[in-house]
C-alpha cells in the first residue's frame, strides 16, 4: 500500500459516508482482485472522482492485504473478486463479519468475478456480499451497482440472480455440499479444469500461476476429498455437475 492510499484512507474516514462537500453522492472504494492489471483497468474506469463520485481508496491482491486494506481504510463498498490468493473471496467475507454487522458504518461487498459458475454465486452471497456481478458489466453500470449496494440494495447480473433464487427461496435447492465446501475457491476451480482433462501446463497458464502451483492445488484436492487420481476426481465432479 502507498503512503498516499493510507492518507486517501485516513482522510476519508474522516467524510460522512455517502456524500461529498458539495452534496455530490460519494463512495469511498477498495479493489481486491489478484491480478494488477484489471485493478488498474477498474480503477481508470470508475476512480475518475469528480466525474463519477467514486473514490478508490485501496487495493489488494489476496486474502491478507484485503483485510488489512478494508480494516485501514474502512470503505463504504469493497469490489471483491471471488478466486483470490489465501483462501479466496469467502474468506475475506467472514474475517470482516464484523465490519459488515457494524450498525452505523457498515462496509458492504460487491463480488466483481469472470465467473459466473452457481457455487460462487452462492458461496459469497451466503458469505454476507450484497451482490454479484461479472467482469462484462460496463464501467456505467458498474458504478451505478456500486451506489445501489452503498445504499443498501441487493444488485446482480441477470442471469446470476435466478442462481440466488434457486438456492435461497426455493424448497428444491440442493443441500449445501459438505465436501466441495472443503475446498477453496481455486482449488475448486483447478479442480474444474481438471475434470474437462486440461493438462497442468494449460491449467498454468489459464490461471496465471505456476506448473507447481497447480500441482500442489490438486494434491490438495485430492486429500481434502479422499481421492487417488485425477481420473477419480473427474468421476466426482461430473456426479455433482461442475464440469
Amino acid at each position: 500500500m502507498s503512503d498516499a492510499t493510507e492518507a486517501n484512507g485516513t482522510a476519508g474516514a474522516a467524510e460522512a459516508a455517502g456524500s461529498g462537500p458539495t452534496g455530490q453522492r460519494h463512495v469511498r472504494v477498495v479493489l481486491v482482485d489478484d491480478h494488477r492489471m484489471f485493478r488498474t483497468g477498474v480503477q481508470a474506469e470508475i476512480g475518475q472522482t469528480a466525474e463519477t463520485g467514486v473514490e478508490v481508496v485501496g487495493e489488494a491482491a489476496d486474502v491478507d492485504q484485503a483485510v488489512t486494506v478494508i480494516t485501514a481504510t474502512r470503505p463504504e463498498v469493497v469490489l471483491l473478486d471471488v478466486h483470490l490468493p489465501g483462501g479466496g473471496g469467502v474468506e475475506v467475507l467472514r474475517r470482516c463479519s464484523a465490519l459488515m454487522a457494524d450498525p452505523e458504518r457498515p462496509v458492504r461487498f460487491l463480488a466483481l468475478s469472470v465467473s459466473d459458475a452457481a457455487e460462487d454465486v452462492i458461496g459469497v452471497i451466503r458469505g454476507g456480499a450484497r451482490g454479484y456481478v461479472t467482469k462484462t458489466i460496463t464501467g456505467t453500470d458498474l458504478v451505478d451497482s456500486i451506489f445501489r449496494v452503498q445504499e443498501g440494495d441487493a444488485v446482480f447480473s441477470p442471469r446470476l440472480a435466478g442462481f440466488v433464487l434457486d438456492a435461497f427461496a426455493s424448497t428444491d435447492a440442493p443441500p449445501v455440499d459438505e465436501d466441495l465446501d472443503r475446498l477453496t475457491q481455486r482449488e475448486r476451480e483447478v479442480l474444474r479444469l481438471i475434470a474437462r482433462g486440461y493438462a497442468y501446463k494449460e491449467i498454468a497458464k489459464q490461471l496465471f500461476i505456476s506448473v507447481k502451483t497447480v500441482e500442489s492445488h490438486v494434491s490438495a484436492v485430492l486429500r481434502k476429498l479422499q481421492l487417488s487420481n485425477r481420473h477419480e476426481l473427474t468421476r466426482w465432479a461430473t456426479a455433482r455437475r461442475l464440469v
